[in-house]
């Protein structure tokens, strides 16, 4: 079965460029500049001084912002990622939580390791029972009363030089989060790796 399409299938001569693709009328088109810095002043306007977090992520990389406004955490434990992702590779556990969160951002502090999924605001409080019982695989969910070191939006990958968090999954664009259930099978799925490894 052929599973690839040659340029000369479809129309295209050897060696021609391809026309870049036109939006249907109606439809717009936003750069990945543009998706960054809307994101950014997103993520700012969680912290009561706008300009006091903007000039942290041009000192440190990195500024506390509130939580459980905007959004709220879930702290997952780099051994529960990693056991579930079968690898502890930066890469490889960041193309993980890619796919099994469907592009939602995830934070990565290499200095505990940890990684935070960024969720809606209310999950704290609509998921306390089940956050109860991750409390003691190290998962919590964190909301109100709680500051997140978030990384500026262009720092995407790990820097083993720098060690500072990262975006293990960049945020897509303003807004966009994690769905709840997703994170909450990844903790299941954590959980059951992790017992695995003991009885191994």
């Amino acid at each position: 079965m052929q599973t690839s399409t040659r340029l000369d299938d479809v129309g295209q001569g050897r060696g021609s460029a391809l026309r870049p693709a036109e939006p249907e009328p109606g439809v717009l088109v936003h750069s990945r500049a543009d998706r960054e810095l809307a994101t950014a002043h997103w993520l700012l306007s969680a912290h009561p001084v706008p300009a006091q977090a903007r000039q942290e992520w041009i000192d440190n990389k990195v500024a506390l912002l509130p939580l459980g406004t905007l959004c709220s955490a879930v702290r997952l434990p780099a051994h529960l990622v990693h056991a579930v992702a079968c690898s502890s590779d930066p890469a490889d556990v960041d193309a993980f939580l890619d796919e099994v969160l469907d592009g939602g951002p995830v934070i990565c502090d290499p200095r505990g390791p940890r990684y935070y999924a960024l969720v809606p605001g209310s999950m704290p409080t609509t998921w306390r029972d089940a956050a109860e019982e991750w409390r003691p695989l190290g998962v919590e969910c964190l909301g109100r009363g709680t500051y997140l070191g978030v990384p500026r939006v262009d720092i995407v990958e790990f820097d083993p030089q720098a060690f500072v968090s990262y975006w293990a999954v960049p945020m897509p664009s303003s807004a966009v989060l994690c769905t709840p259930l997703k994170v909450a099978r990844l903790v299941a799925a954590g959980k059951r790796a992790l017992a695995e490894e003991l009885e191994a």
